[in-house]
């Protein structure tokens, strides 16, 4: 609704002081505002000048409201315009913007003939006529006053009335694009910290994965280092304590054939015990007969072919079949390698 006072028109209405109106922008909690830049500030320059020179003033203003002060933010390069920016007022009753952001608008035509506004603070400067509108952010929030003003009664001032409101709602515009670009702004760069704070954890938990894999991998070496040593522990004592009483029994049993056959079995299951832990050696010995396995491993302990003969009651020729068959296995036959130096060599 707005407040119009025509000149000197006799007034009976109560033009007492109301109660300070709460204008500025720390009177409610609100979101943080963006700071107007150049090149907004630059289009709003072009606003105020476009206002005064199609209303014919000498002072088209964009105001901006901080408690308690009511500042000229943007004037009008407009001949006889007094207003420069940064001009503050103190928002009172005096000031025609508090009425403005009291009622929402504000027409003035001759505030020397109007009892509430006849001496208020523009007239100081001879500002008698006055049209204002109020100026908000997109959250409620005051931002301040578009406003034209003038020495005189403009009667083309009054008729552009509603092309200053339309240009109202323009600067409006702008600080709802303003706030959408910082809104966006922000949340970009919350974002931007939470995927970085994501990359820093994956990273350490990566390096602790890192870390935990090479722990469990030096534990398994160690693990299957002692396993390793052990296994061959073991066989060492097989072989030098087990095998060697094996081939003196089996010559004391000669001509024993059930005695011979128990013996047999005991090498067949001690044999297969020993390959289950001499890791590349049982590989080997799973392409050797069970005859074949015994002459390898007596020959492993350094027994010639004669004492191999006699300890399994064979004949020597017999003995140097098996160990061309396992020179052949072992791909040696024309290599000259010594027999039981390979087999040593792959335990």
């Amino acid at each position: 609704m707005s407040a119009v006072w025509w000149a000197c028109a006799t007034s009976s209405g109560d033009f007492s002081r109301t109660e300070p109106v709460a204008t500025h922008e720390e009177s409610r909690p609100i979101a943080n505002h963006p700071e107007i830049p150049d090149q907004t500030i630059a289009n709003w320059q072009r606003i105020v000048d476009l206002i005064a020179k199609l209303a014919d003033v000498p002072a088209g203003l964009i105001m901006r409201t901080r408690s308690p002060h009511h500042s000229v933010f943007v004037t009008s390069a407009s001949e006889g315009n007094p207003y420069t920016t940064g001009r503050r007022f103190t928002l009172s009753e005096k000031l025609y913007c508090y009425g403005v952001l009291k009622d929402g608008e504000l027409v003035v035509e001759d505030a020397a003939c109007d009892p509430r506004w006849a001496d208020n603070d523009d007239m100081v400067h001879g500002m008698s006529f006055y049209v204002g509108y109020p100026l908000r952010w997109p959250d409620g929030a005051v931002f301040g006053t578009i406003c034209i003003l003038d020495t005189r009664r403009n009667r083309r001032a009054l008729l552009f009335s509603e092309g200053v409101q339309e240009f109202a709602r323009v600067i409006e515009a702008d600080l709802k694009l303003l706030v959408e670009i910082d809104t966006r702004a922000r949340l970009e760069k919350q974002l931007q910290a939470t995927l970085d704070q994501l990359e820093t954890r994956v990273a350490e938990r990566t390096a602790e994965l890192e870390e935990a894999n090479t722990a469990l991998r030096v534990l398994l070496t160690n693990v299957e280092t002692s396993r390793d040593e052990y296994d061959a522990k073991f066989l060492r004592h097989v072989k030098g304590l087990i095998i060697p009483l094996i081939g003196t029994l089996r010559a004391r049993l000669a001509g024993d054939e059930a005695s011979t056959a128990y013996l047999r079995m005991l090498e067949e299951n001690l044999a297969s015990i020993t390959a289950s832990m001499s890791g590349r050696l049982a590989t080997i010995f799973e392409t050797l007969t069970p005859s074949e396995q015994d002459v390898a491993q007596l020959i492993m302990r350094g027994h010639t072919s004669k004492d191999i003969a006699r300890m399994l009651s064979r004949e020597p020729s017999t003995i140097d079949f098996h160990r061309n068959n396992i020179r052949r296995k072992l791909d040696l036959r024309r290599s000259g390698q010594n027999l039981r130096s390979k087999l040593r060599s792959i335990q």
